[in-house]
Formats: structure tokens, sequence, C-alpha cells
């Protein structure tokens, strides 16, 4: 566990986390087959007591002098002034209760109350929120029953509202639906009542600090050399690639370590909805969607962002994730000249991503024949990545698939690499290989044009170096 507490995105000093570290270590496993009334998690110390001291302590705390302090100093002082009132009113409350209400304190002035420790935690990938009371997170693939809860539904009212507050957004009755980011990078999405029938509910996946490369997934058996050594030639290739999977397999890791073969002298669009991409190279320009006022107006979408980077003069456009209309200027993007663009799209398999894809333009082009969409992207895609989390826990990739051509109406593929399930080890995680189409691709030509043709036919043959 990360010895680190988060105070709304940024660092905070290591003794903020003293008193709240075992709110994560005492969460128990969620099994499949268990209802949640099942798993008991430990509730944390609640007492009248420091509920009272809670409440001086706030009373006593001016906002004004509390937003220009320091956070090292802010510590150090809700920890003597929780000591003092204690003292003063004669409640019985030992060393490590104080600590732990000086911390809660702390996190809700200036973080974001339970969930601080949970965003300290390395292991954690993924916070759900079901109501004050009901916290799961997700470490190495597989759901948790937190200890952490929230005081009551106000408390948690309050930190969705600053939540959204932080990206200049809001969250209430009116408006019970939002999209926002944390200041590290994590997305967040918030149903406020009455959709949510439960109290608010909170969905925050959680932003990586650190930046994955291929070796990196391939220790964690998401792909095997020969499968990374293909893809690094790809994207070298300056080959269009959609990646595909559902939520939570992977899509914007793989994204991220494909973008690290890109040449530092390209320069680079992103476009997203919420900010997720890390690219390294020295000339990226980012740009994220904007939703629209309570007026309904100033709404600026994913299909308007790609519209504009288009005259930008990029050399890649990458596209966080196709959702909707926005599907056509994407494939417009790759096919005019801006070789290399990248996107991701949900999709369950390679060819679902491909009708997906033209569902989608139909979205925003309802005029435009199936074959019509169907040559644009045989003319604009070359590889399919498909990614999957499965039930182990890992996530690998299962396809890459390349577009070939048009027999027909019909979309033609070759699938480059699939991988078949052989069973399942004694460690409980899955066992398979990939089967290995060695056939040249129909992109021959790019791989010779950057001299990478040999490379690509000895990776194909297993020759990783």
């Amino acid at each position: 566990m990360s010895r680190e507490a988060v105070a709304f995105g940024r660092r905070a000093p290591t003794s903020t986390l003293n008193a709240t570290a075992t709110v994560t270590e005492r969460a128990e496993p969620l099994q499949a087959a268990d209802p949640p009334a099942m798993v008991e998690a430990p509730s944390r110390i609640a007492s009248e007591s420091i509920a009272e001291v809670r409440r001086l302590c706030l009373a006593r705390l001016e906002p004004a002098a509390i937003a220009a302090m320091p956070s090292g100093r802010l510590i150090e002082q809700i920890g003597r002034l929780v000591s003092e009132v204690a003292t003063e009113k004669r409640l019985q409350l030992n060393a490590r209760e104080q600590r732990e209400l000086a911390a809660d304190l702390v996190n809700d002035i200036v973080g974001l109350g339970p969930l601080e420790p949970l965003l300290a935690d390395d292991s954690i990938n993924d916070i759900m929120v079901n109501g004050p009371h009901r916290i799961f997170v997700e470490r190495r693939g597989k759901v948790f029953l937190s200890a952490a809860h929230f005081r009551d539904t106000g408390h948690l009212m309050n930190v969705c509202q600053r939540i959204a507050a932080g990206v200049g957004r809001r969250i209430d009755e009116a408006s019970p639906m939002v999209d926002a980011r944390l200041k590290d990078g994590s997305r967040v999405n918030i149903v406020f009542p009455p959709l949510a029938l439960d109290g608010p509910y909170v969905s925050i996946r959680k932003f990586g600090k650190k930046v994955m490369d291929f070796a990196q997934l391939v220790g964690f058996g998401a792909l095997t050399p020969q499968v990374a050594r293909v893809l690094e030639i790809a994207s070298q290739a300056r080959l269009n690639i959609i990646i595909s999977g559902g939520t939570g397999s992977g899509k914007t890791t793989l994204m991220n370590a494909l973008s690290r073969m890109i040449g530092v002298g390209e320069r680079v669009v992103t476009v997203e909805d919420a900010a997720e991409l890390q690219l390294q190279q020295p000339h990226v320009v980012r740009l994220e969607t904007r939703p629209a006022s309570l007026e309904g107006k100033g709404e600026v979408n994913q299909r308007d962002l790609v519209r504009n980077a288009l005259r930008m003069r990029p050399d890649r456009i990458i596209i966080g994730e196709v959702r909707g209309a926005e599907a056509f200027d994407m494939l417009q993007a790759m096919n005019t000249g801006h070789d290399g663009s990248m996107s991701t799209i949900h999709a369950n398999t390679t060819r679902d991503a491909l009708s997906r894809i033209e569902n989608m333009v139909q979205m925003g082009s309802t005029g435009l024949p199936s074959i019509a969409i169907r040559t644009q992207i045989v003319s604009s895609v070359d590889l399919i990545v498909q990614v999957e989390r499965h039930h182990d826990g890992g996530r690998r990739i299962t396809q890459v698939t390349e577009v070939v051509g048009m027999e027909g109406d019909i979309i033609q593929t070759n699938e480059i690499f699939q991988f078949e399930f052989q069973g399942q080890g004694p460690d409980g995680r899955l066992v398979g290989r990939y089967r290995v189409n060695r056939l040249p691709p129909n992109f021959q030509e790019r791989l010779a044009y950057f001299g990478l043709d040999r490379m690509w036919a000895a990776a194909l043959a297993g020759e990783v170096t």
C-alpha cells in the first residue's frame, strides 16, 4: 500500500496516512458467488465523543485561513486543535482516535474524505461508490468491498460537488449526471438522485502514475514479446490502428504503450472526453471536450475537436475513444494524410469493431450507403487490436487483425495473431498461446517504405531481440 496520501489529486505529506492506513487493509474480497450482504466490512470508530469533537473543530476553523495554509502546517494545526478540544470537553479519546479524527478532518477539508487513502493506494485501479456506506475497489482485476465509508448521504454529496466544481461543472438534482476528472488525471463519473436510488453513485477510474511500456505489459502477461514487437513495428510504420475492447480492458494503457514509438519530431494532436493519455513526445497538443452549460450552450464535442484538429497541421491524430458521429471524421483524418493515427472503441471482437464503426458513421451521416462507409473503413484502418479482461483478473491482447480489403460488399480481414486458451494454471491464471499467420500483410509496401519489412517478417517468425 502506498505511504502517501493524496489531497484532491496532489501528494500530501506521509503523516496524513498514519491514521487512515487501516481503511483499506481490512477490506475483504467480494466473491462472485456471494451477495454483497455476506461480506462483512468492519466499521470505523464511531462514537458520540468523536462526533462532538468533529463538530466543535469544524466550528472553530476559519475557511479563509485554511485556504491559505500549506498542507503540512494544516495537518499539524488540526491535530493540535483536536487534542485541545478533547481536553477542554473532557472527552475520552485516545491518541489513535485523535490521529484518525485529525486525518479525517484534513481529508474532508482539502481532499475527498474517505476516498483519499483509496486514491493513495497504488494497488487499486477502480473505486466504485454505491451510496455512502458501500465503497468497492478493484485490485488486480478482482472486486473487493472496502471498509471505508462516508458518514452519511450529505457527506458524500459534498464530496461529489467538490469534484464537479474542480473542473468547472456542477452536480445536483437539475443536472444529476456529470463526467469529471481529478487533478491527478483520474476519471470520475457521478450520478445523483433522483436517478441514483441509493444515494450518489461515484465511479473513479484511477490514472496510472507510471507510463506502461511493452516490456512491462509482457511482464504482466498481457502479450508475448513477439506480439509486442509486431505492434512496435506497426506504430513505427505509421499504420492506422484501432484498439478495441470492453470497459477496463486496458485500451488506454495499450495506446500509451503504442505512442512511445512515435518519433520526437512528429506533431501529435490528441482528442479526449477526459484527458488520460500520457504521451512522452515534446510536440503534443491536447484537446478536451466541454459539456453544455446549464442554459444548454457552449458544448464542444469530440466531432468539433476532431474537425478542428485537422486544421492544426498534425502529423498524427489520436482520439481517446470514439463513441459517436466523430467516427466519420476519424476515418477522414486517417485517409487524408494523417497516417499513424489511433483511437479506441468499445467492441467484443475485431469484427464487431468494424460493425460499430460503420454504425457510428451512419449516426452522423445518415445519407451514406453502407458500401461507401465500408470502402472508407478499408482505405483508412490498417490494424485492429482486441484487448480483453478475463475472469482471472488478467488483461490480454486476444486478436491482432489486419483490414485487407473488400470482396463484394464484405470487408475482408486477416488474423495476424489469435489467442487460443489452453486451460488454467495451478495459480488460477489462464494459459494459452498465439496462433500466428505469417502471410505478407496488405501494407507490405508501407513496411518496405520505412525499411521495416524484414523486421516484420522476423517478428512473425518469432525472431525477437
